[in-house]
């Protein structure tokens, strides 16, 4: 190996080694595949591959970094594990070298049909960490099989290695986040999250003329159903609630469990007589359902609203919600099962 060619390996080693500590620097998956998309090229000799994140819950592997091809072209594409190579490869976590791919009939022609892309060589590595694979790196078409093999592929190695550690490291950042952020009881956003949505959406609207409604829940009765039915039944009403308001909820509006037997909903960009009308809409629905039907004696419930307009009622976060907090208890004490707005 004559010298220039030794110490531009070496380069390349320590080119590695500074993505290495790069990658393992955040925990955004986004930046991550970025820091992978935009290196792999640097040292590697390739011009067309892919990487692909298995997702834990359909099992299912999905194109995440495409080079050489249209991303588009791929982006609604899943592999199963065991399906293809990369498949096979996410299954066994185990390499797979294909110099000559034209007849193999474990290639998946599912993409070349898709792209018009043609599959003559395949190396295909996974990302596994902890015995863990978390998606697979692919290269396609490589021209000199054994040089990538001697020069480039111990390069590719570390390089997965880097990349899986830092995935995981992302994926447990993001549990661990959706955790603190995530009511126990509900699985809907808690109230810290609503505070920061709330703060980023009034920011937003500032300086334009689109309104924020805040309103707030509180279920009527709700000690009557602890008593009669215990802790754990009171923990399922509130989870069963919240199915019922999200799903009477339109998508672009949030719903957050603020505290015992609260909920808090956000209207972005709405009047006030909409805020209501929505709200009617979810107390109707509350009305007619019935709760903890696996009880011998179902539940019927009716709930206490107040609702509060940004800028109309309240121009703070901590205004607006006092304001949404009394107008509910105002009806709270009074006659329950409806809703106050400000005159």
């Amino acid at each position: 190996m004559t010298k220039k060619k030794n110490e531009a390996i070496i380069k390349k080693f320590q080119s590695c080694h500074e993505i290495g500590k790069l990658l393992t620097s955040t925990l955004d998956l986004n930046e991550i595949l970025d820091h992978i998309m935009l290196k792999v090229g640097d040292l590697v000799e390739a011009q067309n591959w892919s990487l692909l994140l298995l997702d834990e819950k359909t099992n299912q592997l999905e194109f995440k970094v495409v080079v050489g091809i249209k991303k588009e072209l791929v982006s609604d594409i899943s592999i199963g594990l065991g399906e293809g190579i990369v498949g096979i490869v996410a299954k066994t976590g185990q390499p797979v070298f294909i110099e000559d791919a034209t007849n193999d009939p474990r290639v998946l022609r599912a993409v070349d049909h898709r792209t018009g892309f043609s599959t003559r060589s395949i190396v295909c590595l996974p990302l596994t960490t902890h015995s863990r694979t978390f998606g697979v790196i692919e290269i396609v078409n490589i021209e000199d099989m054994h040089r990538f093999r001697q020069e480039y592929l111990p390069l590719l190695e570390i390089l997965a290695d880097y990349a899986a550690i830092a995935i995981e490291n992302s994926q447990y950042f993001s549990k661990i986040k959706n955790l603190t952020y995530t009511d126990e009881y509900t699985g809907l956003p808690n109230a810290r999250y609503m505070h920061e949505q709330l703060e980023r959406i009034i920011k937003q609207s500032d300086g334009s003329k689109e309104k924020i409604a805040v309103v707030f829940m509180d279920i009527d009765n709700f000690k009557y159903v602890v008593d009669t039915y215990g802790h754990l039944a009171g923990s399922k009403v509130l989870f069963e609630v919240g199915q019922v308001i999200r799903a009477n909820l339109p998508n672009e509006h949030l719903l957050c469990k603020y505290g015992g037997d609260e909920f808090v909903i956000i209207y972005v960009d709405i009047d006030q007589r909409k805020a209501v009308s929505y709200t009617e809409y979810i107390l109707s629905a509350i009305r007619a359902s019935s709760f903890l039907l696996t009880e011998n004696h179902p539940v019927k419930l009716t709930a206490s609203f107040g609702i509060a307009m940004y800028p109309d009622d309240a121009k703070t976060k901590k205004d607006l919600l006092l304001r949404a907090d009394h107008l509910m208890y105002s009806v709270k004490k009074t006659t329950k099962n409806s809703i106050a707005v400000s005159a």
